[in-house]
């Protein structure tokens, strides 16, 4: 079986599609950094439909998702964004955990499996 990788860099790829399944890298917010975790959380979804999209792919074959946020105390505030966005026919299984990311300007890091 093959495997297909987009948005290729040196460190990782954005999208490895093999078979019918497509993972992507863990999405941070570029464009809203140091913003709220809804505007983080909302950026980041946006990258994940564009990416679905392009695999052939979209919210509704979502398989899993695991989910960084840097305080706990926004939990409810990155929910809000996500229960909006996610199908509510199919969720995903899903684990959200504290953690330091990459940078302090990110709040809120998000990396899915999908089905095509």
């Amino acid at each position: 079986m093959t495997i297909q990788r987009m948005h290729v860099g040196p460190r990782m790829s954005q999208i490895v599609v093999r078979g019918d399944t497509v993972y992507l890298a863990g999405q941070v917010a570029t464009n809203n950094a140091g913003q709220s975790v809804t505007n983080q959380t909302r950026e980041i979804l946006d990258k994940i439909d564009g990416y679905l999209a392009e695999a052939g792919s979209d919210k509704s074959k979502l398989l899993s998702a695991n989910i960084w946020i840097t305080d706990m105390a926004d939990f409810a505030e990155m929910n809000a964004v996500w229960d909006a966005w996610v199908d509510p026919e199919n969720p995903p299984a899903r684990a959200c955990v504290e953690a330091k990311l990459a940078a302090p300007e990110y709040t809120v890091e998000i990396m899915v499996v999908a089905a095509k």
